[in-house]
């Protein structure tokens, strides 16, 4: 998966360029779908600083093996990203998940 494959994945589940976070809670990793997205004039990244970021996040999904259970979930969930509530996608890393240090 690379950063195109992960901005398809979003455009064809909402329609939208949402923005995502990689988050540390506790001694789990989650995949954060935010609220905001691209086509927002609000939107703090112009396109190719948010493209940049999706590229770095999937380079973190391959490295964790996590990338089929983004898929399975985003292509499953019925939530949707809305003002105040990210959806959050719970990754098992397994016994590595200590390995891997976010700042939160």
């Amino acid at each position: 998966m690379n950063g195109e494959d992960l901005h398809q994945l979003l455009l064809n589940k909402w329609g939208r360029s949402y923005d995502i976070q990689l988050r540390r809670i506790k001694d789990r990793i989650f995949v954060q779908v935010m609220w905001k997205y691209l086509e927002q004039a609000s939107f703090p990244m112009s396109e190719q600083e948010y493209m940049e970021h999706l590229n770095a996040v999937a380079g973190y999904l391959n490295a964790w093996g996590g990338v089929a259970q983004l898929e399975k979930f985003i292509t499953g969930t019925r939530e949707r990203p809305r003002l105040g509530k990210a959806v959050s996608v719970p990754l098992d890393l397994g016994e590595r998940a200590s390995e891997w240090i976010i700042g939160e």
